[in-house]
């Protein structure tokens, strides 16, 4: 089974994490599209509690441009998703690995591409680490 993310666990409140997130994610050049509040719409149609949980959807928009040049299908495969969602021991922060997406498109330029997307990402959650 292929991995396809990557992330880490940090300390402070949901709310507090996920605006940090958003700061680094728009140090990179993301803007999040989409927010997605699992817990809210898990209680509102199943009437479930769940522990506090956000899907952003992050996107760069030079970078998606490129890769929506090179096959305008690869929009299904985006944004990147970012997951935050409260854990026991802090905050987890779940990135979408773009490069195991990515990568299922076998076109040229796109590894480079996906290459690129993942170092940002990770540039972010090396920043979340130091916060």
């Amino acid at each position: 089974m292929s991995q396809y993310t990557f992330g880490l666990t940090v300390d402070g409140d949901l709310e507090e994490v996920r605006e940090r997130v958003i700061a680094a994610l728009g140090n990179e050049g993301f803007g999040v599209l989409t927010e997605i509040d699992v817990s809210a719409t898990m209680k509102a149609k199943l009437d479930e509690d769940v522990a506090p949980y956000r899907i952003l959807g992050a996107c760069n928009p030079p970078l998606a441009h490129q890769a929506i040049s090179a096959d305008p299908k690869i929009g299904a495969l985006l944004p990147c998703n970012v997951v935050v969602r409260q854990v026991d021991t802090g905050v987890a922060v779940d990135f979408m690995d773009p490069y195991a997406v990515l990568t299922l498109v076998d076109l040229p330029g796109i590894e480079e591409l996906a290459t690129e997307v993942r170092g940002r990402l990770e540039k972010v959650k090396a920043a979340l680490a130091v916060t």
